[in-house]
């Protein structure tokens, strides 16, 4: 019965590219949520499916009316579920990254070192600092809430914009390759999560924009004296000279 069954089935061309594209649409949607908290959004959302599938089977008929209900505006729900993370994918899908790998930001060694050299001279002194490291999603919108600056990367100018009483010390600086092209920038803060007290505003920053975009961002604490790095809405700390020269290398260096 099973080899009539394949003798009968016909498949055409159309048909084989349309389970295609659709396949290579869901793979490449689950490759953009993976990490985040819209996973476990998933998982609640099918064991809810789950639920009104036995409902319907066992006769729970006040059960099974209200999740057809639930279930009737479900598009909605994911929209207001997920606008940060569908934001985040449409930005990635609109530089490139739904279709091709990811993009490295250009930066020299010597760039690089003087970045490492600055986070960690004020880690030293105890100087607050928040730098964002921009990948293939644009950054153009936090750039002009700051001061365009469009200056080379150097450990005497992070120095000088993160010092103490400053105008554009409390704002962060949005790093393009080995440029910074903007400082004393106001980012999204990360809202919903619990972090520990120690962790001021400025990771709560980082937190937020690495949520919203695929950037990285470096905090320096001014009252613990510790660098942490975010991506992906998740804070990795503390981190050492070494480990951070490592993130940055294999992200945004030139290769030459």
């Amino acid at each position: 019965m099973s080899l009539a069954f394949f003798d009968n089935l016909r498949v055409s061309w159309i048909e084989i590219l349309d389970i295609s594209l659709v396949t290579f649409i869901f793979y490449r949607g689950l490759i953009l949520i993976h990490g985040t908290r819209a996973v476990s959004v998933l998982h609640g959302f099918l064991l809810i499916c789950i639920l009104y599938y036995l409902s319907g089977e066992f006769g729970l008929n006040t059960l099974h009316w209200l999740l057809t209900n639930f279930l009737g505006s479900v598009f909605l729900v994911l929209i207001i579920l997920f606008q940060a993370d569908i934001r985040k994918g449409l930005s990635s899908v609109g530089a490139g990254g739904f279709f091709r790998a990811k993009r490295r930001e250009a930066m020299t060694e010597a760039a690089l070192d003087a970045c490492i050299l600055a986070v960690f001279q004020m880690a030293r002194s105890r100087t607050g600092a928040l730098l964002v490291f921009e990948r293939r999603v644009p950054l153009g919108d936090y750039i002009e809430r700051g001061v365009e600056l469009s200056a080379r990367m150097s450990r005497e100018l992070l120095g000088t914009i993160f010092f103490p009483d400053t105008p554009l010390h409390d704002g962060a600086v949005i790093v393009q390759g080995e440029t910074i092209a903007a400082a004393g920038c106001i980012l999204p803060l990360i809202a919903g999560v619990t972090l520990d007290a120690s962790l001021g505003t400025r990771h709560r920053a980082a937190l937020g924009i690495t949520e919203e975009t695929d950037a990285l961002a470096v905090v320096v604490s001014e009252e613990r004296g510790v660098v942490s790095v975010a991506e992906g809405g998740r804070l990795i700390s503390p981190v050492d000279e070494r480990a951070l020269k490592n993130m940055l290398w294999n992200l945004f260096a030139k290769r030459l």
